[in-house]
């Protein structure tokens, strides 16, 4: 993403675990990073996220579920991306377009499970959209022309998904953000609130 933007002429201040030490599982660390940016800025992209909690493997049955590895899904999943969106609503203007975006998973639609298993995953990251919803709501009455929303980029191929990535059709990071922007750039405060796939299309809750 910010190789992307950079690309296309667009100012991009990129926060990482690796080069910043930003710990989203910490609100201090949250807090510090972005207490010390200057907006405003018209695009938030929150892409963090995490598929295994704990070091176990996503549950393919309820009897291999943990509480330890729950509890790690749903500190990088949902509550670090909360945190993120809880500092960073000084950063967006007030008198213009911005967006919020985090990237979610279609797993995390209850909807369109029809598979079960993948307990800490899938419910972490339904509680995102939630939070993302929720969000949306409130920031509504203070931002009018913001838009907060639940994005899914499909099955990227990283090693994030290389275990899993042959039972489905993958793009490249750089297909998936040349896929994510367009849906970005469409989105208007009417759609805030929203949880959409790399098409544009909106994925059911």
């Amino acid at each position: 993403m910010v190789a992307e933007l950079s690309a296309r002429g667009v100012a991009v201040t990129g926060l990482s675990r690796s080069r910043d030490g930003l710990d989203i599982t910490q609100e201090a660390s949250v807090s510090a990073a972005l207490g010390a940016l200057r907006g405003p800025f018209d695009l938030i992209f929150n892409a963090t996220g995490a598929l295994h909690g704990a070091g176990h493997l996503p549950e393919k049955s309820l009897k291999s579920l943990t509480p330890d590895a729950m509890a790690a899904q749903f500190a990088v999943n949902c509550i670090g991306p909360a945190l993120v969106l809880k500092h960073s609503t000084r950063l967006m203007p007030r008198n213009r377009r911005t967006v919020f975006a985090a990237l979610s998973a279609r797993v995390g639609s209850i909807g369109d499970n029809a598979l079960g298993g993948w307990y800490s995953y899938r419910a972490s990251k339904a509680a995102l959209n939630q939070i993302i919803h929720s969000g949306a709501v409130e920031l509504a009455r203070s931002h009018r022309h913001a838009i907060c929303v639940a994005l899914h980029p499909g099955t990227v191929a990283t090693e994030f998904t290389a275990d899993y990535a042959q039972r489905h059709q993958t793009v490249t990071p750089a297909q998936s953000v040349r896929n994510l922007l367009p849906v970005i750039e469409r989105l208007t405060p009417l759609e805030t609130g929203g949880f959409f796939d790399w098409r544009g299309d909106v994925v059911p809750w």
